[in-house]
C-alpha cells in the first residue's frame, strides 16, 4: 500500500467516525439526572420526554432523581458525569440561569460545563392560596402583605417562585417572609395546611389540588391568561406588568460529550416534541413546548442568564455560600 492510499483510508475513517458513532449510539441506558425530587413539574418534563424517547427509539431512558442543595447536588452530578452521552441532566430556570447569580460558589459553571442539548417547554408559575383563605383576589392578598407580612411558600431558594414574590414584595412595598422547602409538593401541602399563606407554584403541581377544590388561584405570571385556567388573571392584568415570568426546562449534557451524539439527542427531542400525544401531555401541565436547534438552545441559556442576574440584584437578595 502505497503513502498516498494509506494517508486517503485514514482521511475516509477519521471522517466516518462521527457517523459511526452516533450509528452506534446508544450501547446502554442512558441516565437523565433531575435536580429535583419526583413529583415536579422538572420531574415530570424528563418522565415525558424520556418515555417518549424511549418509545420511539428502543432505547433506555432511567430517570435518576438527585434533589437537595436548591438543584445543586444534581446538576453537579451531571456536570462531572462522563462527557459520553451516557448520562444527561434536564436544566431549568432556578438551576441554569438563577443560581450562578444567587449563589458565591457552584460546583458547576453553566457555560463551561455544560452544552444544551435542546430546550423542552416554559410555563408561568401560578398564585396560589388554600382555598378557603380569606383572600378573594391579589388585592385583597397584597392588602393583607402590607398589614402583616405574610408567608410565601417556595420549592426551594432560588426558585422561580421564590424571585416572583421577591419581585412582587419590592412592587408592593412590602417583602413576603419567604418558606423554602424541598420540592413543589411539600410546599403545596403546607399552602393547604394553613401552615404558610401563599405559594407561586408551577402549574403541575398546584392543577391537582386546584381541580380538587383545595387551592384557589390567584393571577397567573404569563403574558397571556393560561388556557387551563383561563378564569385567572395575569399580573399584568391586576396592574403588575412588569411581572412577567417563566418556568422552563432544557436538555443538557457534560460539555466535551461527542457531537454526534448531541446531535443524535437533539433530533430524538425534536421528534417528541412534535408528536401529538407528547403535545398533549406537555400543555396539560400548562407548558408551552419550546423547539429549536442546540445553536438556538444555547443561545436561549445565555440571554435567560442576563435576564436572571439582573432580577436576582435587583430583588436584592444577597449571593450565599
Amino acid at each position: 500500500m502505497t503513502a498516498t492510499v494509506a494517508l486517503a483510508l485514514a482521511t475516509i475513517g477519521a471522517a466516518s467516525d462521527p457517523a459511526r458513532a452516533q450509528a452506534e449510539y446508544p450501547r446502554q441506558p442512558i441516565r437523565l439526572v433531575v435536580p429535583a425530587p419526583a413529583g415536579g413539574g422538572t420531574d415530570h418534563m424528563a418522565r415525558v420526554i424520556g418515555n417518549a424517547i424511549a418509545a420511539n427509539t428502543r432505547w433506555t431512558v432511567v430517570v435518576e432523581n438527585k434533589p437537595g442543595a436548591s438543584g445543586i447536588i444534581g446538576m453537579e452530578a451531571a456536570a462531572k458525569a462522563k462527557p459520553d452521552g451516557y448520562t444527561i441532566g434536564i436544566g431549568q430556570t432556578a438551576t441554569v440561569a438563577i443560581n450562578p447569580e444567587l449563589f458565591r460558589t457552584l460546583p458547576y459553571d453553566v457555560l463551561h460545563d455544560f452544552v444544551p442539548i435542546a430546550t423542552l417547554a416554559e410555563q408561568p408559575v401560578v398564585l396560589v392560596v388554600r382555598a378557603d383563605a380569606s383572600y378573594s383576589d391579589l388585592a385583597d392578598l397584597v392588602k393583607a402583605h402590607q398589614a402583616k407580612h405574610l408567608t410565601l411558600a417556595s420549592a426551594g431558594a432560588g426558585t422561580v417562585g421564590q424571585l416572583v414574590g421577591e419581585m412582587l414584595g419590592t412592587v408592593v412595598g412590602a417583602k413576603f417572609v419567604t418558606v423554602p422547602y424541598r420540592g413543589t409538593a411539600p410546599a403545596l401541602q403546607d399552602v393547604v395546611g394553613g401552615i404558610t399563606d401563599a405559594m407561586f407554584a408551577t402549574p403541575p403541581g398546584a392543577l391537582p389540588l386546584l381541580q380538587g377544590g383545595r387551592l384557589r388561584a390567584l393571577a397567573v405570571t404569563s403574558a397571556q391568561r393560561l388556557p387551563l385556567l383561563p378564569d385567572v388573571p395575569t399580573l399584568a392584568e391586576l396592574g403588575y406588568p412588569g411581572i412577567e415570568v417563566s418556568e422552563w426546562k432544557v436538555l443538557m449534557a457534560p460539555r466535551g460529550t461527542p457531537a454526534a451524539v448531541i446531535e443524535r439527542l437533539h433530533r430524538e427531542v425534536q421528534v417528541a416534541l412534535a408528536q401529538d400525544e407528547v403535545i398533549e401531555r406537555v400543555v396539560a401541565d400548562g407548558n408551552l413546548p419550546l423547539t429549536g436547534s442546540t445553536a438556538a438552545a444555547e443561545a436561549f441559556v445565555r440571554k435567560e442568564l442576563a435576564r436572571w442576574s439582573g432580577i436576582v440584584r435587583e430583588a436584592g437578595l444577597s449571593k450565599t455560600n
